[in-house]
Order: C-alpha cells, then sequence, then structure tokens
C-alpha cells in the first residue's frame, strides 16, 4: 500500500479555512479522519491524499492550491529526512540519498536526476493513479521538492526553475501563490531544472535547523521516557551515526549537559556511552542485514567503521556471526 506521512500536509487545514471551506468535512469526504491529522507522524493513504488535495483546490476553487500549500511548508513537513541527507558529500548525492530513503515518509514517489546541456533534471513520479487526478498533488510535490533543494543549496526557494506536465490552470481571481512566477507549466516532466554546477557544491548544512531537530527529537524521547537515559542517548546515537557526527560530546550537548555528566549519569544506570553505542551499532547492523539491501561496505560506513574488516569483525564478536552469514541466515525468514 503507498502511504505517506501525514506532516505532508502540514499547514492544509488553516490554509482550506482561510479560503473559504471546512477541511474537516474535505478531509471526512476523502475518506480519512482528522484524528490522522494529530501527530505528522501519522501514515496515511497517499491516494486518499491526492483525493483530498483535489477536491479542496475545486471546493476552494484554487487551482494552484498544491503549490500555494507548499509555499507555506519548510522541509521539515518531511520529518528527519532533509536534516539527515544534508549531510552528503554533494547536493547531487544528498538528493540521491533522498530518494533512495524517501519511502521511509513517502512510499509510491520516485525522484531522479537526468542530464540535460549543463542544466540537470530532477524529476518526479508516483506508482499510482487517484479518481481526480494528481495535478495537486503533483503541485505539492514539486514545491516541497524546491524546498528541500534549495535548502541544500542555500539559495532562495522561490528562485528555482519548477516545472509541471499539467496545463496552465485558468485563474479568475489573484492566486497569491509565491511559486508561480517561477513554475512552467505544459513542461515535459514534473520537477525541477537546476544548473548543473550548483548539484555538484556541497550542500549548505543548516544548524539551526539540526539543533531544532535534535532538541524536537529529544522532547518527544522524554515525554516517551522520562527517566529513560540510556533510551535517549541510543536514539540520539541512531541520528548521529547516520550523520557520520556520533561523538560522545555531540550526544551530550544535545541531552543539554557536560560528557562528563553525561558519563556519570550513564554509570549510575549501570552503563556506559561505549556499551550503548555498541548495542545500537549492533541493532542496526541487524536490522539493517535482514530488512535492507544496502551493501555491506556502505552498512559499515554507516555505522562509523574505518573499513569492512574492522566491522566485520566487531558483527561476529557480537553475533557470533558474519554480516553476510548473518544476512544469509535470517533474511529469508522474513
Amino acid at each position: 500500500m503507498n502511504l505517506v506521512r501525514s506532516g505532508a500536509l502540514t499547514g492544509f487545514k488553516p490554509l482550506v479555512a482561510q479560503l473559504g471551506a471546512n477541511p474537516i468535512r474535505l478531509i471526512q469526504d476523502a475518506g480519512l479522519s482528522d484524528a490522522q491529522f494529530r501527530s505528522p507522524n501519522t501514515y496515511i493513504s497517499y491516494i486518499k491524499m491526492a483525493l483530498l488535495l483535489e477536491k479542496a483546490a475545486l471546493q476552494c476553487t484554487t487551482p494552484l492550491f498544491g503549490l500555494i500549500l507548499g509555499s507555506h511548508n519548510s522541509p521539515g513537513v518531511l520529518g528527519d529526512l532533509p536534516t539527515t541527507v544534508s549531510h552528503e558529500a554533494t547536493v547531487s548525492r544528498a538528493l540521491a540519498e533522498l530518494s533512495r530513503h524517501i519511502y521511509l515518509v513517502a512510499r509510491g514517489v520516485h525522484i531522479t536526476q537526468s542530464t540535460l546541456g549543463k542544466n540537470t533534471l530532477v524529476q518526479l513520479s508516483f506508482d499510482f493513479k487517484s479518481p481526480l487526478g494528481t495535478a495537486q498533488l503533483l503541485q505539492l510535490s514539486v514545491a516541497h521538492l524546491a524546498n528541500i533543494a534549495s535548502r541544500l543549496m542555500g539559495v532562495d526557494r522561490f528562485s528555482l526553475s519548477l516545472h509541471l506536465q499539467q496545463p496552465l490552470p485558468t485563474l479568475d481571481h489573484t492566486h497569491n501563490c509565491s511559486f508561480y512566477n517561477a513554475t512552467h507549466f505544459n513542461s515535459s516532466f514534473d520537477g525541477l531544472l537546476v544548473p548543473a554546477t550548483t548539484l555538484e557544491k556541497k550542500p549548505v548544512i543548516d544548524e539551526a535547523a539540526i539543533q531544532y531537530h535534535f532538541h524536537e527529537r529529544l522532547r518527544d524521547l522524554q515525554a516517551l521516557h522520562p527517566n529513560g537515559l540510556p533510551s535517549q542517548v541510543r536514539a540520539i546515537m541512531s541520528q548521529l551515526l547516520a550523520a557520520g557526527e556520533c561523538r560522545i560530546e555531540a550526544i551530550a550537548a544535545n541531552l543539554d549537559m557536560h560528557p562528563r555528566m553525561l558519563q556519570i549519569k550513564l554509570k549510575a544506570e549501570q552503563t556506559s556511552y561505549q556499551t550503548l553505542l555498541k548495542e545500537t551499532r549492533q541493532a542496526i547492523a541487524e536490522e539493517s542485514l535482514i530488512n535492507g539491501k544496502m551493501p555491506i561496505t556502505d552498512l559499515a560506513l554507516h555505522l562509523g567503521f574505518a573499513d569492512i574488516a574492522v566491522f566485520s569483525r566487531s558483527f561476529k564478536s557480537w553475533t557470533g556471526y558474519s554480516p553476510r552469514a548473518w544476512r544469509n541466515a535470517f533474511s529469508s525468514q522474513t
């Protein structure tokens, strides 16, 4: 089933209300429940999301509804993924990693890159169709892509060249869409057209967004585990390992304490930084080898090992299996 994180529709209800329609009724008419929008981490049917956007555009008589909603959003509506990929070597690689892991927030959408002269086409496509079409979903998705790409490039998002295959809609009133002037309708593809040289630059890392992300994550963890410091440390380790930033100083900073104090508190919990790092690496490695297709070399680097030999020895000491033997023994059971 094609599912999408409901956070992708952040701002939907206030925008619909502002345009004079009833957002709750529209949500119900699309076969969804308002309760599914109370947490941005709830997953909903992608097809029903497309249907909801089409119904909203019709009810609000706003043909550019998807673009307008996207202009009100930030990269954060897609969860942690945009922040995580910003640590790649180039913008192109960051977008490739975004595509590779987009299923974590939206299953059924694909992002590809292809060369056109001195430019690169960053294209979007879907695996599904909706009863009323996907024009509004494409507007919103291309706007989301522009939000993410512009953050990585460090440029004004409204300066990017957006492309949509759909025809230019009839606009009989002021559309108030910031993306409108940068959008090319009747195009040959859905996505962005950007200079190839721009994609080869190092991504701009938004430290404020990263700190916000970790503090939000910390608040969530504290709500779930008020006194569970080891659980909080493991969760932050999982995030920092993926970003190549897993150091005790970084973890302590995200917990608002000195590294020495973190060590003391962990000792009081009868554990240690190294023990939790080993447990976190092992859990990620076991899960990735069983359910994922990541090459073992990439997994070793992802977990912070200098080379595959060190990772293989460590994994065997944890489980009694080599990484390849573990994958062969257990992946067929899932």
